[in-house]
């Protein structure tokens, strides 16, 4: 029932009868989502940090209950559960569980395993990436029955599209936060094959269920150093599928071969800026709203993301389409596209700040001095990152630009050693992912947030996403999302820049059947865990990819 669910929403449908081939042994698929200066044998679906996370390898091994259309909400696929039902009021979700799934070592797959993970999540506050706070978690036959403090309606994408992990190993785990997982042992299409520093290797899971619909045999991961490298390799034909930001897209690659180069961009979430709330001076109410009259989001867009994002003109952070349904109440609270450095000057001043011999604002004998880093492998963001150093000094603020290693910044940014960073929100299927990954507390309560990366820290906001995780219906998420909206336009925890696309290249040469705008079965993103903690929508394109013949 899966396949033929699957072959019915196929973009390939038609063109892979023509173009490619039946149940044909294909060729290694090449892909890269996250240039990595280092990379290590670890692929724990739970470790954000780790390389394989970010560069789509966990979404190939791991499997969610269930995986979702974020670019066509709220569609989704029926995965290693096939149905779910609320009950209680949204207090209990139960799983109906596959039955005759094998984890890749041979062992079965069973509700025992389901009830594992969702029990590891609830006792380790570092594996359970979105903070959902489960109650009771037991196994009924072949159903798993969860069960909540609170109403859960809105958080069924995070509960849902949690990875599962075999309990036959990692019961034996005794820190699953930092367990480096070198050899992963999963339920989906592919697995280990070999590992280098240079890259890696997945090779196709044959105990995997749906078998007979993987016709990609490996899939290998090469590590690039910086966006600017792995272009080359893309502009060479050395690679199929990527997901970066590419200055001059159609020209470099698209008009060089568009038999065969193509693209696809959608909304998936909104960029920001974060300010760290624990030190000075971003801590300030009035120097966050400086920041926000100070950046030119068109520029940014145009310049810094090239013009394939577009400015977030709604001070509250709904990115515009995408989450258009919710956003009646605050539709009209815009703020400007472009810079006004005399409003940021005008907001200092009212709030105490003077200018000192040095041409930048002052306050209690301290210079607002902010340093804004990202990754310079991200060579979007250290754009964006440079464009709005200089606009803050327009409007007397002394920032400057500090470029960093990939693997420097997500530590910095998860530990809390930052000033000010660019960083994408969670998508998801309703707005609530991407408030919570906002403003959760939870998320950033230990040593390593996994979210909340600005370390906001409001009883009253926490409260309020238990009530939008409660409401069931578009209308009721509407009214719960309206005060959570208002907060982050008065408060600015976070500080909206631009939509956040899923950045989706790919070179149809070798394959066939990738989704497309016309045939949105899901987003392309290479990115192997933006379906749930863990887990990546890239196995649903996977498994529609056809050889082509």
């Amino acid at each position: 029932m899966l396949a033929a669910g699957l072959a019915a929403c196929s973009s390939s449908t038609s063109s892979s009868s023509s173009a490619g081939t039946s149940n044909a042994t294909g060729k290694t698929l090449v892909m890269e989502s996250s240039p990595e200066s280092t990379i290590t044998q670890a692929f724990n679906p739970f470790v954000p940090t780790q390389a394989a996370y970010g560069m789509g390898a966990t979404g190939l091994i791991y499997e969610p209950l269930i995986q979702f259309n974020l670019v066509a909400p709220p569609k989704y696929y029926p995965w290693l559960a096939t149905s779910y039902a609320w009950s209680n009021g949204g207090k209990t979700l139960t799983f109906a569980i596959r039955q005759g799934v094998k984890w890749s070592d041979g062992q079965p797959f069973t509700p025992d395993d389901v009830v594992f993970t969702f029990n590891m999540l609830k006792a380790n506050a570092a594996v359970n990436l979105n903070g959902v706070k489960y109650d009771g978690v037991t196994a009924s036959g072949n159903n798993v029955v969860l069960n909540f403090a609170t109403p859960q309606f809105s958080n069924l994408q995070a509960i849902a599209g949690t990875a599962m992990v075999p309990k036959h190993i990692w019961a034996s785990v005794s820190s699953p936060g930092t367990f480096a997982d070198a050899s992963p042992v999963g339920t989906g299409p592919m697995k280990l094959g070999s590992f280098t520093p240079q890259g890696f290797t997945l090779i196709k899971n044959t105990s995997y269920w749906q078998a007979s619909q993987v016709e990609v045999p490996k899939v290998y991961f090469p590590v690039y150093t910086s966006n600017t490298s792995a272009l080359s390799a893309l502009y060479s034909g050395q690679i199929d599928w990527t997901g970066n930001y590419i200055p001059g897209l159609q020209h470099s690659f698209v008009d060089t071969n568009p038999e065969f180069h193509h693209h696809w961009e959608a909304p998936g979430g909104t960029n920001s800026l974060v300010p760290n709330l624990n030190t000075w001076p971003t801590n300030q109410l009035a120097v966050r709203q400086a920041i926000s009259a100070a950046v030119n989001r068109q520029l940014l867009a145009s310049e810094g993301e090239s013009g394939m994002e577009s400015p977030v003109l709604n001070a509250t952070g709904l990115t515009p389409q995408l989450y258009d349904a919710w956003s009646g109440p605050v539709a009209s609270m815009t703020i400007s596209g472009t810079a006004d450095p005399a409003a940021a000057q005008q907001i200092l001043q009212k709030a105490g700040y003077t200018k000192g011999s040095n041409g930048f604002f002052q306050k209690g004998g301290k210079t607002v001095s902010i340093t804004i880093t990202d990754p310079s492998a991200f060579t979007d963001y250290a754009q964006v990152g440079e464009l709005v150093a200089q606009q803050l000094k327009a409007a007397g603020i002394d920032a400057t630009f500090q470029g960093q290693s990939v693997d420097a910044w997500f530590a910095d940014v998860a530990s809390g050693n930052f000033q000010l960073t660019s960083h994408w929100s969670n998508g998801g299927v309703t707005p609530y992912n991407m408030y919570d990954g906002w403003l959760d507390s939870s998320l950033s309560s230990g040593k390593t947030a996994t979210g909340n990366y600005e370390r906001l820290k409001d009883p009253s906001v926490d409260q309020m996403l238990a009530t939008l995780a409660g409401a069931e219906t578009t209308a009721q998420q509407t009214a719960a999302l309206e005060p959570i909206a208002k907060y982050v336009a008065a408060n600015l925890p976070i500080i909206p820049t631009t939509t956040a696309s899923q950045w989706f290249q790919y070179n149809s040469q070798n394959y066939v059947g990738w989704p497309t705008p016309d045939n949105p079965y899901e987003s392309g993103q290479p990115s192997g865990t933006n379906n749930g903690p863990g887990s990546g929508t890239d196995e649903v394109v996977l498994l529609h990819l056809r050889p082509r013949a």
